[in-house]
């Protein structure tokens, strides 16, 4: 059957200002560009994960199908981004749009240097519910050939029955645990991947990720308490990768680029692992593949706007140590 992945999240509209640098508290500070693009970290991975899917006479000769679950508002932000998934071929019989709530908006900060910041008001978002989430398993016919992927911009309920649900169904689940908040370690165990940055590792583990040491620190706490694979992202850096707790690790790296964005860096790697991970890669390949994803994201502004396509991804060179 044909690999599949499976993703369960937000869409939101990105409201995106660059300035030379970031206001403090209080402060106003004039930009220079003003951008509204499609964002949302779910959707970011979706259509990162639809623009890196496998082309026909590619190595498997196959296409790797996506399926999007969300909720969105009846308003013209939802139909922009209904609209936007069909673009993409992303399958979206599961994004709901909810008569009761708008869709999330973000509004995004970015300096000179590519760092943002970011608020979200998440509107329909806040409302995905366990039984849209059920009635989508229900359709996936392979689920041993479907990664599923979450991040936390949903509610929590639902975002553990998810977790729950795709892997009782056999899913291999890949969590990346954004915006950062406590996670049920009962769920950490269903996981077959989880992916935080630093800053997010730092709040699971209570180590403060700086370098290969404390990343290995860091992932041992994840493996004690049931994840298989920690893949922590490391920005520039690329990924720290630790496996069967921890008797394999590696620190693979990203291609050298200028950054202008950083907006959904963190969701092209996502998607792309994702992506990489059906298509039978092993876990170093799938993360290699997803950095270099990743350093093209950078070097555009947007979030989807700024997703890579998979030819773009394979000219790249192979950069891992």
């Amino acid at each position: 059957m044909a690999p599949a992945v499976c993703v369960i999240g937000s869409s939101n509209t990105d409201m995106v200002i660059k300035a030379d640098r970031l206001p403090d508290p209080g402060e106003t500070v004039l930009g220079g560009t003003f951008l509204m693009n499609p964002g949302g970290k779910g959707a970011n991975q979706a259509v990162a994960a639809a623009r890196l899917a496998a082309l026909p006479g590619s190595e498997r000769g196959e296409t790797t199908s996506i399926t999007f679950v969300a909720n969105v508002g009846n308003d013209v932000f939802g139909r922009q981004a209904l609209e936007q998934f069909e673009r993409e071929g992303i399958r979206g019989d599961f994004v709901t749009t909810d008569a009761d709530a708008p869709s999330g908006v973000a509004l995004i900060g970015v300096d000179s240097r590519g760092e943002n910041s970011i608020m979200v008001a998440s509107g329909a978002n806040a409302r995905l519910s366990e039984q849209q989430v059920a009635t989508a398993l229900a359709s996936i016919t392979n689920p041993v050939h479907t990664v599923a992927l979450l991040q936390l911009e949903s509610p929590m309920p639902t975002v553990v029955y998810a977790i729950r649900a795709c892997s009782e169904k056999g899913m291999r689940v890949v969590l990346n645990p954004a915006p950062a908040q406590p996670v049920d370690p009962a769920v950490l165990a269903c996981l077959y991947a989880i992916t935080p940055n630093e800053t997010e590792a730092e709040l699971l583990t209570g180590v403060r990720v700086t370098d290969e040491t404390t990343a290995r620190q860091a992932a041992r706490s994840l493996h004690d308490a049931g994840v298989p694979n920690v893949v922590i992202t490391l920005g520039s850096r690329g990924a720290y990768v630790s496996t069967d707790s921890g008797a394999e690790t590696k620190l693979v790296a990203a291609p050298p680029v200028t950054a202008v964005d950083t907006t959904a860096a963190g969701d092209c790697f996502n998607g792309a692992l994702a992506v990489a991970l059906a298509e039978g890669k092993s876990l170093f390949d799938a993360v290699s593949f997803a950095c270099k994803a990743a350093a093209i994201s950078v070097t555009r502004m947007g979030a989807q706007a700024s997703m890579p396509h998979r030819s773009e991804v394979e000219a790249l060179p192979l950069l891992s140590r």
